[in-house]
Formats: C-alpha cells, sequence, structure tokens
C-alpha cells in the first residue's frame, strides 16, 4: 500500500501529499517514460497522474508526492546518474565550482569543502567517506545521454529551460540547510533513500533562493522518505530540507528544474517596452519631456500622469494582433538544449533532401525546437528601428554548455527578416504542408528566397 506523508507534528490534520501506486511496466521495454512527443514523455513521468490534475490540482499550488513500488522504474531511475558514474566523469575534466560543489550542512548553515581547480575523484570520495559531504553535480544532462533527451523533451513541453542538479548524499548527512528556491522542482530518487522536510512557504511562488533559519519556518507540513522510483514535485517557495538517515546506504537524487523568471511578472517587463515604443511612435504625449529637474526632486502629480500612460498602454494593448517579446523568446531558443539526436547530428546543421523550388511544397520541420518573434531591428547600423520578424532555433545549440551561463554561446541561431514577411511565415507555421507559390508575399523572388533560406538552416523540407 502507498504511505501517505506523516502530517505536521502541531497535533492538525495537514492535507497530505497524494501518494499513487503505479503499475510495474512490462520487463524488457528499453524505457519506462514515453518520449513519443513532449506532453507524452511528461505524463509518463508523473504516470499516474494525468496531465489536468496536475496542472488544476497541483501546479504552483501544493507539493506531489508518487510513491511507487517499482522495481523496472527503480532500476530506470538508478541508471539516469549513479554514485559509481564519478570516476569517469573526473577522468573527462571537471572543475569545482562550474561542475560540483562539496558541501555539508553544518549547525544550520551550509560548509563547502571546494578544493579550487579539476576535480581528482580520490579527493572526491575522501572528502565524501571522511566528511560526510556532499557532492553536487551541477547540469549533468551536458554528460548522461538519457538526462538530455529527458530534459530537452521537457523544454519543449514546458516553453521554458529545464535545468538539473544531482545530490549525492552519505549516511548520516545533510547537505544543504532549509531554502527554498525560485523554480518549480520535481525530485527523482536514484539511489537508496533519503529523508524530506518540507514546509509552508514564506514567500509563495519566490522569485530568489533563499535559506530559512530553523527557528522561522516551525514544523514541517509533510514528512516523509523518498526511495528508488519516487517522484516528488513541490512549487517554487516551498522551503524544504532532506537529509539520508544514519545506518542506510548513500543516497542519490536528481532535481529536475524550470520556470525560473518566467511569471506574468516577467512576462510584463519583457514586452511592456516595445508596446512603449509603439505608442512613442504614434502618440505625441507619449514623445513630449518630463518635468524639468524630475530626476532630482520628487513631484507630486508624476503618479497621476503615469495612471494616465498605463491607461492608453492598456487601450492600445486591447487592439493589438500583434505583441512581440523582446528577449524572453530569443534567451529560451538561445539556452536551450539541442534536440537529442544519435549519431552525429549531422541533419541539424546541414541541409538535407531537395532544394525547394516555386513549385515545391513544404513543411515546417523541428516545429518544437523553433520560435517565431516580432522585434525592433536589432542591426546597430540601421537607425529606423523598423521592426522586423524573427526566426530563432536550437537546432546549432551545443548541449555541452547548456544552463552554464553561456561561457561560449555569444549569437544565437536563426533568421531575420522584413515584416512584410511574416504572413507567409505564419502559413508556413501554421500549415502541415503549403506550395511554395501560396505564401503571401508581393513576388516569386520574395517567396523562393524566404524558403531556401528556411532550408538552409534545416528548418523546412520539400515533400
Amino acid at each position: 500500500m502507498p504511505k501517505k506523508a506523516k502530517p505536521a507534528g502541531n497535533g492538525k490534520e495537514e492535507e497530505p501529499v497524494p501518494c499513487k501506486q503505479v503499475k510495474v511496466e512490462a520487463a524488457g521495454e528499453p524505457s519506462p517514460l514515453n518520449f513519443d512527443s513532449p506532453s507524452v514523455l511528461f505524463e509518463s513521468l508523473i504516470s499516474p497522474i494525468k496531465t489536468e490534475t496536475f496542472f488544476k490540482e497541483f501546479w504552483e499550488k501544493k507539493p506531489l508526492l508518487i510513491q511507487r513500488n517499482d522495481p523496472v522504474l527503480a532500476t530506470y531511475y538508478r541508471s539516469l546518474f549513479r554514485l559509481s558514474d564519478l570516476k569517469s566523469l573526473c577522468s573527462r575534466g571537471i572543475y569545482y565550482g562550474r561542475d560540483i560543489n562539496v558541501c555539508r550542512c553544518v549547525s544550520g548553515k551550509k560548509k563547502v569543502f571546494n578544493k579550487g581547480g579539476k576535480v581528482h575523484f580520490l579527493q572526491l570520495r575522501k572528502d565524501f567517506d571522511q566528511k560526510k559531504a556532499t557532492i553536487q553535480f551541477h547540469q549533468p544532462q551536458r554528460f548522461k545521454d538519457e538526462l538530455w533527451r529527458i530534459q530537452e523533451k521537457l523544454e519543449c513541453y514546458f516553453g521554458s529551460l529545464v535545468g538539473s542538479n544531482v545530490y549525492l548524499t552519505p549516511a548520516g548527512s545533510q547537505g544543504l540547510p532549509p531554502h527554498y528556491d525560485d523554480v518549480e522542482v520535481f525530485i527523482l530518487q536514484l539511489e537508496g533513500e533519503k529523508h524530506w522536510r518540507l514546509y509552508q512557504p514564506t514567500v509563495p511562488l519566490a522569485r530568489e533562493y533563499s535559506v530559512e533559519a530553523e527557528n522561522r519556518i516551525g514544523k514541517p507540513a509533510y514528512e516523509f522518505m523518498l526511495k528508488p522510483g519516487d517522484l516528488l514535485y513541490f512549487p517554487r517557495g516551498t522551503i524544504h530540507q532532506a537529509d539520508t538517515p544514519p545506518g542506510l546506504a548513500h543516497s542519490t537524487h536528481l532535481t529536475i528544474s524550470t520556470y525560473q523568471s518566467s511569471s506574468w511578472g516577467d512576462f510584463l517587463l519583457d514586452t511592456i517596452s516595445g508596446l512603449v515604443f509603439d505608442m512613442a511612435k504614434a502618440d505625441v504625449e507619449f514623445r513630449a519631456g518630463i518635468p524639468r529637474q524630475l530626476l532630482l526632486v520628487e513631484t507630486t502629480d508624476v503618479a497621476t500622469r503615469l495612471s494616465g500612460f498605463l491607461r492608453m498602454l492598456a487601450d492600445r494593448l486591447e487592439g493589438t494582433k500583434e505583441l512581440f517579446s523582446t528577449d524572453m523568446k530569443k534567451d529560451f531558443a538561445l539556452n536551450r538544449l539541442p534536440p537529442y539526436y544519435v549519431g552525429d547530428g549531422a541533419e541539424l546543421s546541414t541541409p538535407d533532401g531537395e532544394l525547394p523550388r516555386l513549385d515545391s511544397t513544404v513543411r515546417l520541420q523541428f516545429r518544437d525546437y523553433v520560435v517565431l518573434t516580432v522585434g525592433p531591428d536589432q542591426d546597430p547600423s540601421d537607425e529606423s528601428q523598423e521592426k522586423m520578424v524573427y526566426v530563432y532555433h536550437s537546432l546549432k545549440n551545443r548541449r555541452e554548455t547548456h544552463m552554464m551561463g553561456n561561457e561560449e554561446e555569444t549569437e544565437s541561431h536563426g533568421l531575420r527578416f522584413p515584416l512584410s514577411h511574416l504572413d507567409a511565415l505564419k502559413q508556413i507555421w501554421n500549415s502541415s504542408a503549403i506550395s511554395v507559390k501560396d505564401l503571401k508575399l508581393t513576388t516569386d523572388e520574395e517567396k523562393q528566397s524566404l524558403v531556401l533560406s528556411l532550408w538552409t538552416e534545416c528548418l523546412i523540407q520539400v515533400i
């Protein structure tokens, strides 16, 4: 029988985190997860909870615990990352701080044992065994193919970056003090068992990471053990801490996180500048100068004036057909994982098949990895700042730099077109197949040039 999370220790009956029993998958399946599509993958990840139920009852609202007695899934989870993987990973050249943190929670504070420079396995194992330190491995999808496969599908599903960390904690130890995060969190227990305590948020849907003192958070609302094959979800802002109990084997768990800086507030900050830019071109009131010395002294009627401008923006927004994102779409395309592939990935960088012509029928490919947006001209030599259409994609992104601060990536991959090409691009985006000659462009030359540009980037194919 599935176990229920323990109620809060104050004697009150808290609503338990739902626990579900999952049927054992048939032996011999290559993976208990289903990779047919991003939505199917996510549904198989949270099975037996249905996606509709998850987003209605849990997403951004409360934790979900799925405790499973599934040997197939437990074996699969263990294959994602093991303590024994560290030796070979160290031989590939990994570094303290960038790739690995070695730490332990001591008296409610995080103590770091990083040595600096390149990580040597014998020293790492010594700190793990003797200092009871937790090994935090950053972004293992850079090295583990199956995590790449999972996370790039989840990025398609959420439309947001999906990062991960692995935590390896010896028995009788805890890696991190109580804290909350600014991301939605999915925990997959890979090896051993881990004791978790979750507390009510002090900052619901928090926008930043913060450590919380034990004397501020009260008693845990939920308390439970995770075993291999179990999954835990909790919203950003949920205060949590976890330890490996004495007398057990070490614990390895994977944290998959998403939706950082993906709130309505972030989207408003991203889009409002474009809306103000349009209004300033169309309305002389927005071009009028601010009062003299406004930046030096407080002026009493500023809030009233700004309220009026915001009402004008709201009216303009009601009639706006094209609301463009200045940075969020571009940043997502620039920083996300490339599609998972087997082989050298040549099909993602070199056009394949017949060259598109005026009499060709074409279709969009890699739809989940391409974004279409409208924004101001980013060419510094063009002072007109006219709107352009941008097509960004992740086909040429490097998995090795994913979620690592763009150490080497400086330019996004994609194309730029005049605004007059927007309708034609939408035709391609919204059709399963379309004839080149039917594209809504003035000349045949424009039609051929558009499809050739997309074909060169491997974004369309001739059928």
